[in-house]
């Protein structure tokens, strides 16, 4: 149920998809099996902003090991509701990742596309190794050949919002994630 703030600024056409309960158990079972797989390890975990930030800041809450948390910028949308296919840098990496365990940490992954950029981006740093997690993983939409190594939920190809994922840059803020019934 939501609660009556969140309800006040949850449009008609907005349906729950997975909830905030249900995003708050995932989560919890991802972070403990990045912590059993990079015990001892140290890893980076590297957030792509802007929608990745609210997923990576809770799941590392569960990860009861040793971490750092950087942040990379890039966009393939643009003002877009689909991936335009064209991915630029907007903020690079802070972090020397040479030699390092790393976990990039995507909010959503449709064509793959940003995932094979940062993945080759990512590779000519030499990272002793490179994994990456999402959220939210769309299978049907996938057309790059790549691995995602800790996904949160598997979801039919519809335009979701909230937890982080925005439309035109509004409803991050919503706990729960929504479909936009059009």
């Amino acid at each position: 149920m939501l609660s009556l703030k969140q309800n006040e600024i949850v449009p008609d056409g907005f349906s729950v998809l997975i909830s905030e309960e249900q995003i708050s158990k995932r989560l919890r079972e991802l972070g403990e099996q990045i912590a059993a797989d990079f015990n001892g390890k140290n890893p980076i975990l590297i957030g792509v902003l802007n929608g990745g930030f609210i997923f990576l800041a809770d799941l590392i809450r569960y990860i009861n090991i040793d971490l750092e948390i950087d942040f990379i910028r890039i966009s393939s949308y643009g003002d877009q509701r689909e991936s335009t296919g064209h991915v630029k840098v907007l903020k690079p990496l802070s972090a020397d990742i040479s030699g390092r365990n790393v976990i990039v940490v995507e909010d959503i992954v449709d064509s793959g596309l940003s995932v094979k950029f940062l993945e080759n981006m990512m590779s000519a740093f030499n990272p002793t190794d490179l994994k990456f997690a999402t959220l939210l993983h769309k299978p049907s939409k996938t057309v790059a050949n790549i691995k995602l190594d800790y996904v949160g939920f598997e979801i039919e190809d519809k335009y979701v919002v909230g937890y982080g994922l925005d439309d035109q840059q509004l409803k991050r803020n919503l706990r729960d994630i929504f479909i936009i019934q059009s």
